[in-house]
């Protein structure tokens, strides 16, 4: 079996200043962020060398459009330096060169708290897996052979109940009836 690569190979990887306004500017203020987003699109596909002009082969990194949208749609940043890398498969991941501090912070405090729980974690051999879900489908026997047995005790309660059922008794008569006939 032949196996095959999980990521693709960089062929290509290029770091560009972008500038936006001169492409924003041509829209209404609210539809500018999206401009800016396209024209960075654009500006990738001329600059990498795209088979096609093909826009869906690159790739904005989520901390790009962050930042591009930071400031609201109507107030995108003028310029942007970013990073292109090029794989052999066409397709083009564009990433910022410099991250704000602000957030590779948070990145940073994000990956320590993975790694925390990833400690805390124990980490269970096959077999003890194997024995639980074993204890556990003999647990959900029981719970079923129980829940029948308390159905069976609740049936024979209302047999009994209806057996023993006194009739009512009727009130003595009085004497009226009597003297009615």
């Amino acid at each position: 079996m032949v196996k095959k690569d999980a990521e693709p190979k960089v062929v290509l990887e290029r770091e560009y200043i972008i500038p936006l306004r001169r492409q924003w500017l041509k829209v209404p203020e609210y539809k500018r962020a999206n401009k800016a987003v396209k024209a960075i699109r654009q500006f990738m596909v001329r600059h990498m060398k795209v088979y096609d002009r093909d826009l869906n082969k690159i790739k904005i990194d989520k901390l790009l459009n962050n930042e591009i949208r930071f400031r609201g749609m109507r107030k995108p940043p003028v310029k942007v330096k970013v990073k292109a890398k090029k794989f052999d498969d066409g397709v083009v991941r564009v990433e910022l060169v410099e991250i704000p501090r602000i957030i590779q912070y948070k990145i940073d405090r994000d990956k320590k708290q993975k790694e925390k729980a990833e400690k805390i974690k124990p980490k269970k051999p096959v077999e003890k897996k194997e024995e639980e879900t074993k204890e556990k489908e003999e647990e959900k026997k029981e719970k079923k052979e129980a829940v029948k047995e308390s159905g069976l005790k609740q049936a024979e309660q209302q047999a009994q109940q209806s057996r023993h059922v006194t009739g009512t008794k009727e009130p003595p008569r009085s004497h009226r009836i009597a003297l009615q006939k």
